[in-house]
């Protein structure tokens, strides 16, 4: 089934309190995460609330990767979505696990965009315009 993206959504419990309340190592473990994938960066906002936790988003030419912490209770949401064959998920997943210094993960992937009526080749990004002479 052809699809113009893949989300990921990924729970990391268990992980380093103190890390899930600091927005500049969260920030730079996402765009090296990101960046570790294949993609391609675009920016990033991070957000540390009061009394606690991040909220931030890395945008890539691909899409985004985001996360939400509670660090009261070790836990991370993170949304890894990515269009194209190009960006490798699982590379950005394993990174941010270990820098999390997750006890345990779950994962829930889908496909967005499923297209089934697009006949020939699927494409992620805009096709340059042909001017025709």
């Amino acid at each position: 089934m052809k699809a113009l993206g893949n989300h990921i959504l990924v729970e990391f419990y268990n992980c380093n309190r103190d890390i899930m309340n600091d927005a500049p190592f969260i920030e730079k473990a996402m765009n090296d995460a990101a960046i570790m994938s294949g993609a391609t960066v675009v920016g990033s906002h991070f957000h540390t609330f009061s009394p606690h936790g991040v909220s931030g988003v890395v945008v890539i030419a691909e899409s985004h990767l985001s996360i939400h912490t509670w660090p009261e209770y070790g836990y991370a949401a993170v949304d890894i979505f990515t269009c194209g064959e190009t960006i490798d998920a699982d590379k950005a997943f394993e990174h941010l696990k270990t820098s999390f210094q997750a006890g345990h993960t779950s994962t829930l992937e889908m496909k967005r965009g499923q297209l089934h009526d697009i006949d020939g080749e699927l494409h992620h990004k805009p096709m340059p315009h042909v001017a025709h002479a």
